[in-house]
């Protein structure tokens, strides 16, 4: 058998929670407003499922949407391959259920944890399994649904989702501003996208650039659910808001805006090609401040650099998919165009992937 020699993406898609969420409703449940929301962060609505609906289940959705888009069978994939950090049961996995999900038989199914960098570790992973021959039409998922951080109580939650106008107490509504750093950042999503390989060889991921430091994890994490305690989840945790994520601004920003650029110029090197060969910088969508800072380091017009924070939140593993795909299917990507994926996320783990269109 001969080599292959890239990977490519052969389709896309995406799906979002079922409720919009405007910055004007997360001020009802915390002390913030649309203006302290969009200044810190450029969002300015993001999609929440409704409660029992799993992590799995919009992986399903978004997976649906790429085989389609890809005119795949899903009866002809032998691989799936996931990407999220909020997984629908502490184990199994999601990839099994989104296998069962889609009827299929026995193929190997796959789940990684790289947080927000979870989708350009994947590509590798899923770049990979194709280029060995151990693949030869794999599924590839990112999928989130952050609504499960959230502190809100169960009117809280009413209010958010549109089912209530009562004012909560303030006393709920201060428990809530304790973590409104984070809670109007996140948005619940999934993207997927279908690959094999590259027909002419010449088309495809290109070359990886992977990173990872664990010396700042208390930077970023999440201080429950874990083996070091006993139980591994306790009545305290709850309590305390510790299923709530910990996040140190300050470090988060200072690391995205210096390894991210750092990432893009050293896959530029692997690869052979220069920061003006590529057409798109497709980054993780974090923050916009973050996004800004990172084409203002590599000197970048906006028209070569994508952002939809704005209208869907982080969503983790699902941003670089959605993103992707709403640049496919609008025509801000071609064929034979250079697009660069770019992230950092918790680990802390970043990278970037080259692909050529």
């Amino acid at each position: 058998m001969s080599a292959i020699a890239h990977s490519r993406i052969l389709g896309s898609g995406f799906v979002v929670g079922e409720h919009k969420v405007k910055n004007e409703v997360l001020s009802k449940v915390c002390d913030t407003t649309d203006e302290w929301i969009k200044e810190r962060s450029g969002i300015e609505e993001r999609y929440f499922v409704r409660e029992g609906t799993g992590t799995s289940d919009l992986g399903l959705g978004a997976a649906k949407k790429a085989l389609e888009n890809a005119q795949v069978d899903a009866k002809d994939i032998d691989y799936i391959v996931v990407a999220t950090m909020t997984p629908d049961y502490y184990f199994p996995g999601v990839g099994s259920l989104i296998q069962a999900k889609l009827g299929l038989s026995n193929i190997p199914a796959l789940d990684i944890r790289q947080q927000c960098s979870g989708f350009i570790y994947g590509l590798q992973v899923c770049d990979a399994l194709i280029r060995s021959g151990a693949a030869k039409k794999l599924l590839f998922v990112g999928c989130e649904i952050h609504s499960g951080f959230m502190p809100f109580s169960k009117k809280g939650w009413d209010v958010v989702m549109g089912e209530s106008n009562e004012p909560i107490s303030q006393e709920e509504k201060d428990w809530n501003s304790k973590f409104r750093h984070l809670l109007v950042l996140f948005g619940d999503a999934a993207g997927a996208v279908v690959m094999g390989p590259s027909e002419d060889g010449k088309r495809g991921l290109l070359g990886f650039s992977l990173h990872s430091d664990g010396n700042n994890v208390e930077s970023l994490y999440v201080p429950s659910a874990g083996f070091k305690y006993r139980p591994y989840f306790s009545e305290a945790h709850v309590k305390e808001g510790r299923f709530v994520p910990v996040m140190d601004g300050r470090t988060v920003f200072k690391m995205a805006v210096t390894k991210m650029p750092e990432a893009v110029m050293e896959v530029c090197q692997k690869t052979g090609h220069t920061l003006d060969d590529i057409n798109l910088v497709i980054p993780h969508q974090a923050n916009l401040r973050i996004s800004e800072g990172v084409q203002k380091q590599l000197k970048l017009p906006d028209s070569r650099m994508y952002n939809n924070i704005q209208r869907y939140g982080n969503t983790t593993a699902a941003t670089i998919p959605i993103a992707y795909d709403e640049c496919r299917t609008s025509g801000r990507i071609k064929q034979g165009d250079l697009v660069c994926f770019v992230g950092l996320g918790a680990g802390f783990h970043w990278g970037a992937a080259l692909m050529r269109e």
